[in-house]
């Protein structure tokens, strides 16, 4: 006979995640009880994953595990949080003990390596959906705001962008092989963590590229009330990405497909060169692509005319 509710989350989800001293009490009671660092903020996001909206059917459940907790722990970096806590809502078709197992051991493994313990959450009957809340720290004056970018600021990328929707791309026509490198960008995206760390007391402003990098520089844009020249020569892209741009001569696909969840941060120019100190030792590049201006806008140096006014990000319902 197939477990009932508590029963599965006894099994698959009580104990993921290092125990916190700051955890006063996590998984079995009706609220998580947690202790907040002295002087520290608490900052939280949630994000949803629906099967068919955010990835295939028949999807790798280990993959979905490390994914529900990794885009979540992306908006954490985004704003320079040290990420703590999760709360996982699961809704399920039916009871699938291999799939459970699966999708708990890669968020545990995630949860593990970058410590962040799972205090609580739901699992209900329905169509397949994975909601994720995540809660982190900060000081107040290490958080990153999206509204907090400056004139004659530099623009910088993390990583590289346009693998996720590539894969995508490629796993949606059988005619295409789709390369591992590009479906575990797709799959198991990497929350910048490290990258954030570096960053925090220089950066003045950040966004993480989910819905793709131009609709969410945008989003900093219009938060900041600034607007930015970015030159395309100066966009980092891996040599999938390039070689695809190069032989199909589109250029949107890098600059609009989502689920890339790389950083996209400013600095001031007088901090320049401490930060490219300080994110030498990260394991991917940090790329300058661009600088902040007074004219409200995104606009593109080397690339097509009129090719950046048709660029727009992913959006549910439209």
């Amino acid at each position: 006979m197939p477990l009932a509710e508590f029963g599965l989350i006894d099994r698959y989800f009580r104990g993921i995640g290092p125990a916190l001293d700051s955890t006063v009490l996590g998984v079995g009671d009706d609220c998580a009880v947690l202790r907040l660092p002295a002087d520290q903020l608490l900052l939280v996001t949630t994000d949803t994953l629906v099967e068919n909206i955010h990835f295939l059917a028949g999807s790798d459940p280990e993959s979905l595990g490390h994914k529900s907790l990794a885009v979540n722990l992306s908006d954490l970096a985004a704003m320079g949080a040290a990420p703590k806590w999760a709360t996982l809502a699961l809704t399920l078709p039916d009871v699938n003990e291999p799939w459970l197992a699966a999708f708990a051991r890669g968020f545990s493994a995630l949860a593990e390596r970058y410590r962040v313990q799972l205090v609580g959450g739901d699992i209900t009957q329905g169509p397949l959906s994975i909601c994720v809340q995540a809660l982190g720290t900060a000081a107040a004056e290490r958080i990153l705001y999206r509204s907090s970018a400056g004139l004659d600021e530099r623009i910088y990328v993390t990583g590289t962008i346009g693998d996720a929707g590539l894969a995508l791309k490629y796993l949606k026509d059988s005619e295409q092989h789709c390369p591992k490198t590009l479906r575990d960008r797709l799959d198991r995206p990497e929350p910048r963590i490290e990258a954030s760390r570096s960053i925090g007391g220089l950066a003045s402003a950040c966004i993480d590229i989910s819905d793709g990098f131009a609709a969410d520089l945008g989003h900093l844009l219009k938060a900041s009330n600034v607007g930015a020249t970015v030159d395309w020569n100066l966009i980092p892209l891996s040599p999938h990405v390039r070689r695809y741009v190069d032989q199909s001569n589109d250029f949107s696909l890098p600059l609009c497909a989502g689920d890339d969840y790389e950083l996209c941060f400013t600095v001031p120019a007088q901090r320049e060169e401490e930060l490219i100190r300080q994110v030498q030792s990260l394991p991917f590049p940090c790329q300058r692509v661009g600088k902040i201006d007074r004219r409200p806008g995104l606009r593109f140096e080397n690339l097509a005319p009129g090719l950046d006014l048709l660029l727009k990000g992913y959006e549910h319902f439209s």
